[in-house]
């Protein structure tokens, strides 16, 4: 009989309370103060990686230099939480989102520090979820790029807990600014991660980008709707939504669900309408 694994069905919320959390103090403006071993040890290859700052100067230095352009506007705002323009939410939700080199997924929270004369400074406070979010590229011939690590569950706040959402259940995903809005069959959540964030972590094979605004997962495409000029996708959630695909994705799309000679006029015996043809798709 194979040895008992008593972690296996520990749950999220638990593996979350041994994490060792980063922390980071910053003065009122936004520079670092002090840090603890555990952000220092994640940040530290971050800041070397992408501005050839040495891990032993990060004191001083502003902390949105420390992520990628693609993250500052979410820290930014989060950062300016009680100040005007900054986010409307008193206690803001944390933020999941990617930093550079060594490609790491977080959940940041902020608190704002009050002293003698008011607003001091601010409290970051960070979890590290990339081991149990991600899974590392496989082997790859030397001098190749190293790919971004695979995403297989996606972290969201709601209810003030952090959901994890298993890739298998989500059936497309939607741009909302600089957010997502991920859906699955019967529900739906809003990810800080942008669809460039998502893109560039999914399995092209399983999940496409058929519009700039859109990445549907191919498993849970129901039908192919075939106009003269248009090309939509109906995806399996409990509304059907119809999904655009933009002209350049049509004949990759069409490929990947097996209908790479297929044309309106091909389909026409199941017309839904005038110059419009609906297929089942797989």
């Amino acid at each position: 009989m194979a040895p008992a694994q008593p972690h296996r069905h520990e749950t999220f919320q638990h593996k979350l309370e041994q994490f060792d959390p980063g922390m980071v103090w910053l003065d009122a403006d936004n520079h670092v103060l002090a840090m603890n071993d555990t952000a220092l040890t994640i940040l530290g290859p971050a800041a070397e990686h992408s501005l050839g700052v040495d891990p032993d100067t990060l004191l001083g230095i502003d902390v949105l230099q420390m992520h990628p352009d693609k993250s500052r506007d979410k820290l930014r705002l989060l950062l300016q939480a009680g100040s005007a323009g900054g986010c409307p939410m008193k206690s803001p939700p944390p933020v999941a989102m990617m930093i550079n080199i060594p490609d790491r997924v977080l959940v940041v929270k902020v608190s704002k520090m009050t002293g003698a004369t008011g607003i001091c400074g601010t409290c970051m406070i960070f979890y590290d979820l990339t081991d149990i979010t991600t899974v590392a590229p496989g082997a790859l011939p030397a001098h190749t790029e190293v790919a971004p690590r695979r995403l297989f569950k996606i972290p969201v706040y709601r209810k003030n807990r952090v959901i994890l959402i298993d890739l298998k259940d989500i059936v497309r995903f939607q741009a909302d600014g600089h957010y997502t809005t991920i859906v699955t069959r019967d529900d739906q959540y809003l990810s800080n991660l942008s669809l460039a964030d998502l893109e560039a972590r999914l399995d092209g094979s399983t999940y496409f980008r058929t519009h700039r605004s859109h990445i549907v997962s191919l498993a849970n495409a129901v039908e192919l709707v075939l106009g003269d000029d248009t090309v939509s996708v109906v995806m399996a959630d409990r509304d059907n939504t119809v999904v655009p695909v933009s002209r350049p994705n049509t004949a990759q799309l069409k490929e990947l669900l097996g209908m790479a000679l297929l044309t309106p006029k091909t389909a026409a015996e199941k017309k839904t309408g005038p110059g419009l043809a609906s297929v089942a798709a797989g």
